[in-house]
């Protein structure tokens, strides 16, 4: 596992350096994901009440999960971050990877054994939203669950897509009453 510590307007010394990669390290190995990429980016603020921040962007396949903690001392910043880096994961896992056994496991078992229940489940994970920023995406065509997935993933008010059946480009958003929107094109 390669975990990239980089510094931002700050020095970041072998202990800051070792204190980042076993925080962040020990969060994934929790998951035992198969990680493409891990960046750390430590930087200091002046002009902030809490100048200390700890950027960790983690690129998986297909999927990008950022976390931007800002503290007022380094090392509590990382700890933070690598907190939420762990609760991401676990909601990537549950979501995507899980999500994929119980599609095959759709396909395969009888409809009424698994129609409400699959429809609970997804609905009580959706209630522990948690808003992440990330700065860059690949862009590919979806389905509407993934690109469900994919805002929840990445935290933002919204997300464009394309979509892959009628491959048209579409607008997920989060409604501030709950729930979500969707902006398709109008049918001519």
């Amino acid at each position: 596992m390669d975990i990239k510590v980089i510094g931002r307007k700050v020095t970041v010394t072998d202990a800051l350096n070792d204190y980042a990669i076993e925080k962040i390290g020990n969060a994934m190995k929790v998951m035992s994901l198969d990680v493409a990429d891990t960046e750390v980016v430590l930087r200091v603020e002046k002009t902030r009440a809490i100048p200390c921040i700890c950027e960790v962007t983690i690129r998986l396949k297909g999927h990008t999960i950022h976390v931007e903690e800002h503290e007022e001392d380094m090392y509590a910043a990382i700890d933070v971050a690598s907190a939420k880096v762990l609760r991401q994961l676990r909601k990537y896992k549950t979501r995507v990877i899980d999500h994929r056994m119980r599609e095959t496991l759709k396909e395969t078992a009888p409809i009424e054994a698994t129609g409400a229940n699959f429809d609970e489940l997804m609905a009580e994970l959706s209630a522990d939203d948690e808003v992440v920023r990330v700065k860059e995406m690949d862009f590919e065509p979806m389905t509407e669950e993934e690109a469900l997935i994919q805002i929840d993933l990445l935290g933002h008010d919204f997300f464009v897509y394309t979509d892959r059946d009628t491959n048209e480009v579409n607008v997920m958003y989060r409604r501030t009453g709950g729930g979500y929107g969707l902006l398709k094109p109008k049918a001519e």
